[in-house]
């Protein structure tokens, strides 16, 4: 028993072993497809196996981010750094669950700015009592997401205005609206570059441990594509048992996508946020949460419509008002308790309060 104790308190004293853990669950899931067993079995494994692949991937990430310096490697963060969820969204748009996909983006914004946040303060605050934060890298990325979220929000306006969402006018003003996000994500790429050297370390790609930065460059390749070849994997499965799972358990698409496939996409990453809090830096931590949120508003979303056009399953950026409600709650929320520059424990369960609020109200929400 005395053995038993010690291993759990090893285990849970570094969380992400919890995570490593979960490997065991790609054979599993792949085992579980090839037998056509139960979807929810399927769903649920290979969601479970997708995890910590995620979490690999963003290693391999960070190696290679160490050995190409400062701005190359905030560059591979910022291009790889949601790369398990939109390998996800990927198959989803395949397999013409558009509403899945257009819901992720939406989850994924506010799972970042509210769940990821919020944990990430609420455990720093408890462990550190309050902590402090440069205001002006965050007043920078509350402020990318507001415009991210009037761009997310015009082409809803603008079908309604029209009383069609068909109308061909709807995909051309989503494919321009798409460039200038594209184009404001590449301004904050270059804004972000040009900061002193100092600076740079503040960045979320600055997060790589001993063990991972010394990784050789061919080892670290070699991980990066083994990792996205069985993601690419999994996330068929797991998209091909969406359905049967929804009408099974009476989820709709949009709460799967808002709430779901964010958290299993990114889950690795969210751990990262909150280590980095409760180490008391709370600067990397806020970097991760916004800035994951950012790359997913302007310029996931926007590839997403790309590659939705040459997948012959456009997909526009026409959100459901609930949506864009929940988008921009999660902004001003964000946007109070980000801009003074300190944050408390307080703070963090405010947050998370927001999150369960829209949680319970997209699982209610008919479709």
């Amino acid at each position: 028993m005395k053995y038993n104790a010690r291993a759990r308190r090893a285990l849970f004293s570094d969380p992400s072993r919890v995570i490593d853990a979960l490997i065991l669950f790609v054979p599993i899931a792949l085992a579980l497809a090839i037998l056509n067993a139960d979807p929810t079995a399927i769903f649920i494994t290979s969601a479970l196996g997708i995890v910590p692949l995620a979490g690999i991937l963003g290693e391999a990430t960070d190696a290679l981010a160490h050995r190409a310096g400062a701005r190359v490697g905030a560059l591979l963060n910022a291009t790889f750094g949601n790369a398990a969820e939109l390998i996800i969204t990927m198959a989803a748009i395949r397999a013409g669950l558009l509403q899945v996909v257009k819901a992720s983006i939406t989850g994924s914004i506010i799972g970042n700015v509210l769940l990821v946040l919020g944990l990430s303060v609420l455990v720093g605050g408890l462990k550190n009592g309050f902590q402090r934060f440069g205001r002006r890298s965050a007043s920078v990325s509350v402020t990318m997401m507001a415009i991210a979220v009037i761009g997310l929000a015009i082409p809803a306006v603008f079908a309604q205005a029209i009383e069609s969402r068909d109308h061909f006018g709807v995909e051309y003003l989503s494919i321009g609206v798409a460039i200038a996000l594209m184009l404001g994500y590449a301004l904050s790429l270059i804004f972000t570059f040009s900061l002193p050297a100092e600076k740079m370390r503040a960045q979320p790609g600055e997060t790589t441990t001993p063990e991972h930065t010394a990784w050789g460059v061919p080892r670290a390749l070699s991980v990066l594509v083994v990792s996205v070849v069985f993601i690419a994997a999994l996330s068929e499965i797991l998209v091909d048992a969406i359905e049967p799972v929804i009408r099974a358990h009476g989820l709709t698409e949009l709460f799967v996508g808002v709430i779901v496939v964010p958290i299993i996409g990114n889950a690795a990453e969210h751990l990262v946020a909150v280590e980095m809090a409760m180490k008391n830096k709370m600067d990397l931590a806020l970097g991760i949460a916004l800035g994951s949120s950012m790359q997913v508003a302007l310029f996931v979303a926007p590839l997403l419509v790309f590659i939705s056009l040459a997948a012959g399953n456009p997909m526009s950026l026409v959100f459901n008002p609930f949506e864009l409600a929940a988008l921009g709650a999660a902004v001003v929320i964000a946007a109070l308790i980000a801009l003074d520059g300190e944050s408390n424990w307080l703070e963090g369960a405010q947050l998370l309060i927001v999150y369960l609020i829209l949680a319970l109200a997209f699982f209610y929400l008919p479709v």
